[in-house]
């Protein structure tokens, strides 16, 4: 199913240009869903995240929708998950929960509805433990990326933490290993980053087309045909990383999307993103306490760069 987008009709009167009426018209799912896709951060409208049911639309409107829930008859199939579809809890407290996702798990539903995601696994974990508590998605990591992320308990607690998203405060660090030796020991890469017809993200110049993104930048260790890098996010953009490093003309190992070509190397034969949510950092929306976390690297991570030291 591709990903649903549509502008808002001036045939539409006022009174229904409600983005849950909206939602509900256009999908053609049920109140509870629609409410479910805006709340957990799966709507943008021109360009920006709402989160809010009854925020009213104008005519022009640009929306995006960039989830479906999975179909109900999936969420009671009872799967075990796999060694590669686990998640470990980092951080457990009344209000949010911090997690480990591996590699190769979507934190969400794509438009496919997939059935097995990050959030539904804690969703179902929250359910074993914890009375009448659900998961809020407040960030995202893309599927081929493993690392640290936080789920709030309710859509409060949610929205708090999200503003801090949106304020730029968070801590966010990441390590990537990156084809050939980087030049500039740190630097930033601030561009606009658009999205094509076919869902990629590309830097453009036209500032009203695409979203501010800045990404900054450490070299830790340089081999003689690939780079580890820290790299902090000032803002959040999808896919934000991995287009600004291979536009740059270092892909991220193991990227299948942007210059895969490029994103190769013979300590590289894993089938994920040579890219690892490493530290998060935040204030906790209830106390103000200052929360810090950190994710050991994975095992890929080690094996390659052990290997290349060899050499």
């Amino acid at each position: 199913m591709a990903q649903q987008n549509f502008v808002v009709s001036d045939r539409i009167p006022a009174p229904a240009r409600n983005l849950l009426l909206l939602l509900q018209s256009t999908l053609k799912l049920p109140k509870s869903q629609c409410q479910q896709i805006i709340q957990e951060g799966g709507v943008r409208v021109n360009g920006k995240s709402r989160t809010k049911s009854h925020q009213q639309l104008e005519c022009g409107d640009r929306v995006e929708v960039q989830w479906l829930p999975q179909p109900v008859q999936l969420r009671s199939q009872g799967k075990k998950a796999t060694s590669l579809e686990t998640f470990s809890v980092v951080y457990d407290d009344q209000d949010l929960l911090v997690v480990h996702k591996p590699a190769n798990l979507l934190t969400v539903p794509t438009p496919h509805r997939e059935s097995r995601t990050l959030i539904s696994l804690v969703t179902a974990h929250l359910k074993r433990t914890a009375t009448g508590e659900q998961a809020y998605c407040v960030h995202r990591l893309d599927r081929g990326v493993s690392g640290l992320l936080v789920f709030a308990k309710s859509i409060e607690v949610a929205e708090l933490i999200r503003d801090q998203f949106a304020a730029r405060k968070p801590d966010r660090q990441y390590v990537a290993i990156v084809t050939g030796t980087w030049r500039k020991e740190q630097g930033t890469i601030r561009t606009h980053l658009a999205t094509d017809d076919d869902l990629n993200r590309y830097s453009t110049t036209d500032t009203d087309k695409g979203e501010l993104a800045i990404t900054h930048y450490e070299v830790r260790e340089q081999w003689s045909d690939a780079s580890l890098l820290e790299v902090r996010l000032e803002t959040g953009r999808r896919n934000q990383i991995r287009v600004h490093l291979a536009e740059a003309e270092h892909p991220v190992l193991g990227d299948p999307r942007y210059r895969p070509q490029q994103a190769t190397h013979w300590a590289w034969p894993y089938r994920r993103i040579a890219l690892h949510a490493e530290s998060l950092g935040f204030q906790h929306p209830r106390t103000t306490e200052p929360l810090s976390f950190k994710s050991n690297w994975p095992k890929e991570f080690r094996d390659f760069q052990r290997l290349v030291k060899k050499q």
